[in-house]
């Protein structure tokens, strides 16, 4: 599965832990990465300081859905099934 262009659900939902350009501490689970613009595409998406876990996320049906509102909603669920 590819990503959905402007969903940003992977940037919203998940905490990240390790840092981020601009928020040295990473993110709580349903905070707005800050590198998310407001077309919801990552400011970071194939540069160098992108952090690994962002990197690394994989979208398939199973996390992201049939579109953005059941990623969002997958997503968070997930975290809060795990986080």
């Amino acid at each position: 599965m590819d990503c959905r262009l402007c969903c940003g659900a992977c940037c919203i939902a998940p905490s990240i832990t390790s840092a981020i350009p601009g928020m040295p501490n990473g993110k709580l689970a349903g905070e707005r990465c800050i590198q998310l613009n407001d077309d919801n595409l990552c400011n970071l998406f194939g540069k160098s300081d992108r952090p690994k876990v962002c990197g690394d996320f994989m979208p398939t049906i199973d996390v992201c859905g049939m579109n953005n509102e059941q990623a969002l909603w997958l997503i968070t669920d997930l975290e809060q099934h795990t986080g």
